[in-house]
């Protein structure tokens, strides 16, 4: 039921969008406009604010384990978002939105609450630092893969040095030290924080606009890339891990990293860098869509030994 609310309240969200595009509330650059207010301001008071979380782990080690496993984790993503696009021979300008749709999925706005319903509020800071290491490598990587027609710059420390990555930093500083902060501050991060979800799925529904909606159940790469995401993906992942983690709180966070649809923010990427924002919208809604249905019986694979 959590689930399907949460789905509920993005497609009304999405519906909003795409009516404000259609009668002109709405015009050519507003979703470009909203894109950069999400990547520039949103997103990284989101990110700053994850870092002023009161808890604290017990112990202390288990924040280094679970910085491995994402490096870990982050490793092999790279590599299947490598042959991904290579195995659905996608046209090479698409290769970057098939990357960069295939490793960030809908962390923030999906996976925090299934976790915390399921598995208490442990599992949701567990979630955080994957998402701390996922924001960096968003700001970077992502970023690096969205440029127009796939002709990807080599990464340089101007391009490392962003927004994003310093609100990282910043976040990662503030959960490790421990320092206090004032109220006042954590409020005005949080708050401002707030705006990303809402906005990010006006910026969808504003892109779903400029698209044929049948041309989102007919484009049968995009559905071969969907069953991939959200099946074969996360089923291979949670196999694999199952060798090697026992704890089930731990392999349900690393399932929630992988079987969540593509997140709202490659879109953001996409309008924002000139890559092709039509091919992540439609990725977004379809893998939100067909997310219903997956997920749930995912999660019933983790609760039953697999």
């Amino acid at each position: 039921m959590l689930l399907l609310q949460q789905m509920v309240i993005f497609f009304l969200i999405m519906l909003i969008g795409y009516i404000c595009r259609k009668v002109g509330v709405f015009g050519e650059n507003t979703g470009k406009m909203i894109s950069g207010i999400v990547i520039n301001i949103g997103n990284p008071a989101l990110i700053i604010a994850s870092g002023m979380n009161p808890e604290t782990l017990e112990n202390k080690a288990a924040l280094l384990v679970t910085l491995a496993v994402a490096l870990i984790f982050f490793a092999i993503m790279f590599v299947i978002a490598e042959l991904i696009p290579r195995l659905l021979r996608a046209d090479r300008e698409d290769y970057g939105s098939y990357q960069v749709m295939t490793i960030f999925a809908n962390i923030g706005f999906m996976g925090y609450p299934l976790l915390d319903a399921m598995y208490g509020g442990e599992a949701v800071i567990h979630a955080a630092i994957f998402n701390l290491l996922y924001s960096v490598l968003i700001y970077t990587y992502g970023i690096n893969r969205m440029k127009t027609s796939g002709q990807r710059e080599k990464l340089n420390w101007k391009q490392l040095m962003n927004v994003g990555v310093i609100s990282c930093l910043i976040a990662v500083t503030l959960y490790i030290s421990n320092l206090p902060v004032p109220m006042v501050f954590k409020d005005t991060a949080t708050r401002i924080g707030a705006v990303t979800g809402p906005l990010s799925m006006l910026v969808i529904g504003d892109s779903l606009a400029q698209i044929r909606l049948k041309d989102l159940f007919t484009d049968v790469r995009l559905l071969l890339f969907s069953v991939v995401k959200l099946l074969l993906m996360p089923a291979l992942l949670l196999w694999g891990l199952r060798f090697f983690i026992t704890d089930p709180m731990f392999l349900g966070v690393c399932l929630v990293m992988t079987a969540t649809p593509v997140g709202s923010m490659t879109v953001m990427l996409a309008q924002q860098y000139d890559g092709d924002y039509r091919l992540t919208s439609k990725g977004v809604a379809l893998t939100t869509v067909l997310s219903v249905a997956t997920m749930p019986f995912l999660f019933w694979l983790s609760l039953n030994e697999f």
